[in-house]
């Protein structure tokens, strides 16, 4: 199947942190069931509502419950880490699960540095080819929120500097192909993949095409910049020993029910979690339609969740599968990576069941 599933292990209203984890779990074990190809965990931190904080740790648990899917991080990131550590934590998963382990890499944390300077640029919504580009949304604000910068240096010993991203990604693949001067142990040797994530056209993109690498771009996080990032990636594309050819996998958000109606009502929680992300309270425990239906909405509440709301797919499982597919053709995705949150981890397995099933049916 062309369908993968990123999970952040939401933590809902009401729940914790261990229900979430054995909600990610038992989900993981009926996506394989339902035939997806990959299952990749999220990495975020200081966040009320998400339990995936050490997504090596996770996989690991994931992988060991489940016998075929392909296990992997949607992404580590790498500025809050050595290049040797990362090697030797997915090393040692592969050592017991060979050939399953993807290893998804992120620049997230030099990123928000950049975005913080960046002077923003409005642009006008368009549809191309029947897929939504919305304006972008202005990262600068959110970059400079204090509590982003006091968390950083939480994140990094302190004076630590990280180096170029680019010299991040050869020292990871130089320990797993064993041409570092050092021996990573385990890792050297390793069966894993190694993808590079971006949001933009930006050094991600590019070092992901130079080394011929794929690639993953986010619509579900940056739709407007989704475009801009597969075309930086494809025209740095250089053939490798891994790709002969640029693979391209996007992301998007879903939200499945038997029929509309009942995809909306399951999907009312996200524009509020999506507004305690961006207001830099971090990702709020995932609230119930009703908590969603009590918060009093303003103008500017409404218009700093507008992109993400417009681009989730919410419908019934033909309508779902059908702008998927053209999430697909317009930006010539390989696959498509899922991600659905809903309060009750019941309504999340059955979305991805219709879907799975949807996606098949010719």
């Amino acid at each position: 199947m062309t369908l993968s599933i990123l999970d952040l292990a939401p933590i809902t209203s009401g729940g914790n942190a261990g229900d979430a984890l054995r909600n990610t779990i038992d989900l993981a074990r009926k996506a394989e069931e339902f035939g997806y190809s990959r299952y990749w965990l999220a990495e975020h931190h200081f966040a009320p509502g998400v339990a995936s904080s050490a997504p090596a740790v996770l996989i690991a648990l994931v992988a060991a419950a489940t016998s075929t899917i392909r296990v992997g991080s949607g992404a580590v990131q790498l500025g809050h880490q050595t290049p040797l550590s990362v090697v030797e934590q997915f090393g040692l998963i592969d050592a017991l699960y060979p050939g399953r382990i993807d290893l998804g890499i992120g620049r997230s944390g030099r990123r928000r540095a950049e975005l913080a300077k960046d002077a923003f640029e409005p642009k006008d919504a368009r549809v191309v080819d029947g897929l939504l580009i919305p304006p972008p949304f202005d990262w600068s604000k959110l970059a400079k929120h204090p509590h982003l910068a006091h968390y950083a240096t939480l994140l990094q010993q302190p004076g630590a500097q990280t180096p170029d991203f680019a010299d991040q990604i050869d020292d990871v693949l130089a320990f797993l192909n064993g041409t570092h001067d050092a021996h990573a142990v385990p890792g050297e040797g390793a069966d894993v993949q190694v993808w590079i994530l971006g949001s933009s056209g930006g050094q991600s993109a590019q070092v992901a095409g130079e080394r011929g690498l794929p690639f993953a771009a986010n619509y579900h996080v940056s739709p407007s910049s989704v475009l801009e990032a597969v075309e930086a990636y494809r025209e740095a594309f250089k053939p490798s020993d891994v790709l002969e050819e640029p693979y391209v996998i996007v992301s998007a958000d879903a939200v499945v029910a038997g029929d509309e109606s009942t995809a909306r009502e399951l999907a009312k929680g996200y524009g509020l979690w999506v507004r305690s992300i961006r207001t830099g309270a971090g990702a709020m425990p995932y609230p119930t339609a009703e908590e969603a239906d009590a918060h009093v909405w303003t103008a500017a509440d409404r218009e700093l969740v507008k992109d993400r709301l417009d681009t989730q797919f919410v419908g019934s499982p033909e309508q779902v599968a059908e702008r998927l597919r053209v999430l697909r053709r317009v930006t010539g995705a390989d696959e498509l990576l899922v991600t659905t949150i809903t309060h009750d981890h019941v309504d999340r397995v059955r979305s991805y069941e219709l879907l799975a099933e949807a996606w098949e049916r010719p």
